[in-house]
Formats: C-alpha cells, structure tokens, sequence
C-alpha cells in the first residue's frame, strides 16, 4: 500500500479504536480542544462514567465533554467521499499540495501550501533546515516524519511508529540542528530521538525525563527542550554526528507545564509558551516567558494580559523569532499568527496572519526569512513570504 494510501486511511480512522468515521452515531468524529479527533463513542468511553471530563490520550490535555465539537472538515470531507468511499484525493480533485490560491494579508504573501489531506495526519511539529531549505514535519501517519523540499516535493519519509527503540510512537516536536540532525521529542516513551536526513536512527536520550515536548536547536548546535510535566528547561548537547550524548543540563525549574520553545539565532534569546491550569469550564490560558541568552527573565505576559493589547482571547500554541528577534506566535483563538515584537518591548499587538488560518500549532523561519505555519486544523503547512 502506497504511504499516501495508509495516511489517507489514517486520516479517515479514529486513532483510539480505528474504526472508520461516519457521519452519525458513535463514529461521528469529534474535535477536542487541543486539536485531536476522536469518534463520538471514544469521547465517551474516556469521560467515564461522569462523561464530565476527557483527557486527550495522544497530548493528555483535558477538557470538559461539552467543549467538543464537531470535527466539521472531516464531515465535509465524509460527505465528499460519498457511501462509495472514494480516495481524498480525487474526490477533493487534486494531489494536496502545490500553489496556494488567493490573495494573502498586506505585506505577506500565502506561497505555497504542502500537506493536506491525505499526506499529512494531525501534524504537531514543523522545522526548517537552515543549510539546505528543507522542512520537516512530525504528523500522526505510519511513518512520522515527512522532509519536504524547498520546492515543496516529498523527498523522504521515516520514523515508523513501533515499539523498536528508533521507533516513533508520538512525535510532539521536533527541530533541525545546525549541522543537520533531525531530533524528536516522542511522547509515547518519553525520550528525545534524532536522526539525520535519510531516517537512520543516531541517538536516543531517556534521562529521566517526565514528558518532553517542546525543542528549538541553537546556532551552536545544542538543543533546548522542555518537559512538560517536570516544569523544567533542559540544554542539551550531543555529538549527532558520532550518536553520543555530552551533556544533558537543567537550565530553568519551576515553569508550569511549558511545551513550544523557540531559541534567537541572532540574540539568543529564550522564548517558552506556559500552558496555565484552569480554574473553570473554557478557561484555560498561556503565558509566554521571555528568558535572555543567560536564562534571565526579561519579559512575560499571560492570556489576560495580552487581551489588554488585543481584541480577542489570545491562546498561543506555538513561538518563533524573527531575524530581527521579534517574538512571534500562533493564536488558535483567533486563529491568526501574532507579532508581540522584541523582548525589551514586549509586548507589542501586530498581527501577521488573521485569515486563512484553521488550527495553527507550529511556527517556524527558513533562512531567507519566509515564514512557516503548520496547520492541525486542514493538516497543512503553509508557507509566507513578503509581498
């Protein structure tokens, strides 16, 4: 079976007990907060007794039952498909990816968009290669991660989900280092992988992590993540080329469940996306703490703080730095990307993308400065250039 033909399966299979959507009944697919689908009958079976609260079984974020919604893309897509079920791709009549269409905001151009569906299954993480242009994605399908050139093409796809120990089993994030390695922060056996460009497996780092997720690579080489659960910023630095792990060191405690992490190439600078606890229904909020190259705090403002400078609750899911080193986010409220401008100014309120955005959740730069927006909600990248 074509890697085309087992995402476009994927895709139309809820992930907890694969069977395959429907339009009514216990398979209708659902839309949970964080941006995972689920059917109706898994929703269920995983609120329990109470059906009051569910825990996302791929990311663990919870939520209450009556903040699901109906996953209305795929329903359309259901509908598209017909009972015949025919392929994504030619009922949606084209082979997802290729020229995007459609005027862009002032002063940013929509490029190109890759992906879609049928390639790419509830993406999480999307990196740049600043050497070659090549993109790298970490998605939900067979095989995790997917390498796009700088024309947009599929050069390479690896990380088959197993139980092998270069195996992927949840891809959360992932970056490129500097000299080429593809490092992964896995979910589903709580350890940091990173590979080079053909997929062969170089290094594998379990020490003593509680859930690592968010990862950005240095201009030296290092990689800064974080771990969700523990509270904790680590460095960590390794000789990729050789598959050998010099040092792994704790550089900030105490957070509160960080998860994106973007690092300056220019100031080196630390940005960290804190994901708040809720104290009621649909309350949930961010905080985004700017740390200096020292790890000193310089700047932080949470969902509340940012309202004051914007029109709309602000929910930030992922973090970039510009080359000029203004701090870039994604809003899923809004669904939009947002300036909030440089660490001695933050923040400022300007945004970058306020249309044609469904659910972005990862943010990236390549080298000639064309910005990179993953997008959970059609399983798209979509890249930006200036106009």
């Amino acid at each position: 079976m074509a890697a085309e033909d087992e995402a476009e399966l994927s895709l139309l299979e809820c992930r907890v007990c694969f069977e395959r959507y429907g339009p009514g009944g216990e398979r209708r697919p659902r839309n949970l907060p964080c941006g995972h689908v689920l059917c109706r009958g898994c929703v269920g079976a995983l609120g329990g007794p109470g059906r009051r609260r569910v825990e996302c079984p791929f990311c663990r974020r919870a939520c209450g039952s009556a903040e699901t919604s109906d996953c209305l893309p795929l329903l359309q897509l259901l509908e598209v498909l017909g009972p015949a079920g025919d392929s994504v791709p030619s009922a949606l009549g084209r082979s997802g990816g290729g020229e995007a269409a459609g005027p862009g905001p002032a002063g940013l151009g929509l490029r190109l968009s890759l992906g879609g569906w049928g390639s790419l299954v509830n993406p999480t993480g999307v990196a740049a290669c600043r050497r070659s242009g090549r993109l790298v994605v970490a998605h939900d399908g067979k095989k995790r991660i997917h390498v796009f050139g700088p024309s947009g093409t599929c050069l390479q796809r690896f990380g088959e989900r197993g139980d092998a120990g270069n195996d992927i089993k949840y891809p959360l994030d992932l970056t490129v280092t500097s000299d080429g390695h593809v490092v992964v922060t896995d979910g589903g056996d709580r350890a940091v992988k990173a590979f080079d460009f053909d997929g062969r497996g170089i290094l594998a780092v379990r020490e003593g992590f509680c859930l690592p997720w968010g990862l950005d690579a240095t201009p030296e080489g290092e990689v800064i993540l974080t771990d969700s659960e523990a509270g904790a910023l680590y460095r960590l630095t390794a000789d990729f080329k050789n598959g050998k792990l010099k040092k792994c060191q704790m550089i900030r405690s105490r957070l509160t469940s960080p998860r994106g992490v973007a690092v300056s190439q220019t100031l080196g600078a630390v940005a960290v996306i804190e994901h708040l606890k809720a104290q009621g229904p649909n309350s949930s909020s961010t905080r985004v703490k700017i740390f200096s190259a020292e790890m000193d705090l310089v700047g932080q403002m949470d969902s509340f703080g940012l309202n004051l400078v914007s029109p709309s609750k602000i929910h930030t899911t992922a973090v970039a730095f510009d080359k000029e080193g203004r701090v870039i986010v994604t809003d899923v409220c809004s669904q939009a990307v947002i300036c909030l401008g440089k660490p001695e100014e933050f923040p400022i309120f300007n945004p970058l993308i306020s249309h044609g955005l469904s659910y972005p959740v990862g943010l990236t730069y390549t080298a000639n400065n064309s910005l990179v927006v993953l997008d959970s909600g059609d399983h798209s990248i979509k890249i930006y250039s200036s106009t």
